[in-house]
């Protein structure tokens, strides 16, 4: 996310995203423990990192190795023709097969459900998990499909003038959660 919009507060600080992360974790293998086949999914960009430091501290906190893979929604979403003559499609990386696999999507931020939809469109065509559990950092509380997530570090009531901006060092140089402001609503 390069847009700088104006922040109204920010919501989680670097230290609060790793409590949070070691929170979840251990959420995630109470629910699962030694677990052979749990499989953390990250969705582009920001899900991939958090799945991938999930799975670190599942491995340092609790001793348990689980799998990780990440998913480009691009050709799945609804809105794939708004996008423009040529949308960029990124890399799906799943090297396991999927059938009878206890799956945690991980997403940066839930807001209406249509990116978990696509998400969930695209983990049937690579087979039939046993089971398929959401982790989102942030929930904004506002849907347009019926889709909760299972884990949540935290929830922020916000309308359609605001948008959550989860930062990570990975892809934005810092660790931060932004609560910020769309230009045309001032």
């Amino acid at each position: 996310m390069a847009e700088n919009f104006p922040v109204l507060r920010v919501m989680m600080e670097s230290d609060d995203i790793e409590r949070a992360l070691a929170l979840l974790a251990a959420h995630i293998h109470r629910d699962f423990p030694h677990d052979p086949n749990l499989v953390l999914l990250g969705i582009k960009t920001r899900g991939i990192y958090l799945a991938q430091r999930l799975a670190r501290h599942i491995a340092s906190a609790h001793n348990q190795q689980v799998m990780v893979g990440d998913i480009d929604i691009t050709l799945y979403r609804d809105d794939l023709s708004t996008l423009g003559p040529q949308p960029v499609v990124g890399r799906t990386t799943i090297d396991f097969d999927v059938t009878g696999k206890k799956i945690i999507l991980i997403d940066d931020v839930i807001f209406t459900g249509r990116t978990i939809r696509a998400a969930l469109d695209e983990i049937v065509d690579f087979g039939r998990p046993l089971l398929i559990r959401l982790l989102a950092l942030v929930d904004r509380c506002l849907r347009e499909y019926p889709i909760q997530p299972d884990y949540t570090a935290q929830r922020v009531e916000t309308d359609y003038t605001q948008v959550v901006q989860v930062r990570l060092a990975e892809c934005d140089g810092e660790d931060r959660v932004l609560l910020c402001r769309l230009p045309e609503a001032r």
